[in-house]
């Protein structure tokens, strides 16, 4: 059987959009691994979107709590609201309290990916705080670490991501993830579904 890798995000202005395709192509390159992107749903009425001047959305899936259960691996992006995880993804886990129940997510891997608006707008705290959500589901957090070797030392040029997973700057939302970003982007999901593998096959 594949191993089931999810990309669950949640993107207003399609930054975050853009790093869970490229997420989603390195996932789907380990041989053995069948990687599906989900979005969370919305929270907000159209006519504050409109007021924001969101784009409409794409047609990735909508996820429910319950299909999380289906997944041997998760990698969840969001894009950072003052430091941490937007509303619309905490709504999201907050929505899972069956499955904690249960204990389904317990024992599988997630990953976390993110964008913010300034360099210092929260590129780390935004997934140390979102720890706490996986730590409540006994989730195992897989951080990418330096694995992605020279680009994680980049100088040269404006990069986001970290330690704790891929991530992309979008300044006024004019900036779209850079070939840099979205390369980590690709490692982080190679990476983490290379992993989810060898877990689900010691199980």
């Amino acid at each position: 059987m594949a191993t089931k890798v999810y990309i669950v995000y949640y993107s207003m202005y399609g930054h975050v959009g853009k790093l869970a395709e490229e997420i989603k192509k390195g996932a789907a390159s380990v041989e053995g691994v069948e990687a599906k992107l989900w979005q969370v749903p919305e929270t907000l009425s159209e006519e504050v979107l409109g007021k924001m001047s969101a784009p409409p959305k794409s047609d990735v899936p909508v996820i429910t709590p319950n299909d999380l259960a289906e997944a041997d691996g998760f990698i969840f992006g969001f894009p950072t609201r003052f430091g941490m995880m937007s509303a619309q993804f905490k709504a999201f886990l907050d929505a899972t309290g069956g499955l904690w129940r249960t204990q389904q997510l317990a024992g599988k891997p997630a990953g976390i990916f993110y964008s913010t608006g300034s360099q210092g707008g929260g590129q780390e705290t935004t997934a140390l705080t979102a720890i706490t959500q996986l730590v409540h589901h006994g989730m195992i957090f897989v951080p990418i670490g330096y694995t992605f070797g020279a680009g994680m030392f980049e100088m040269e040029q404006v990069k986001g991501g970290s330690p704790y997973g891929a991530g992309t700057y979008a300044g006024d939302g004019s900036r779209m993830p850079s070939e840099l970003e979205l390369a980590q982007a690709f490692h982080q999901g190679k990476y983490i579904a290379g992993i989810t593998k060898k877990l689900k096959a010691a199980a």
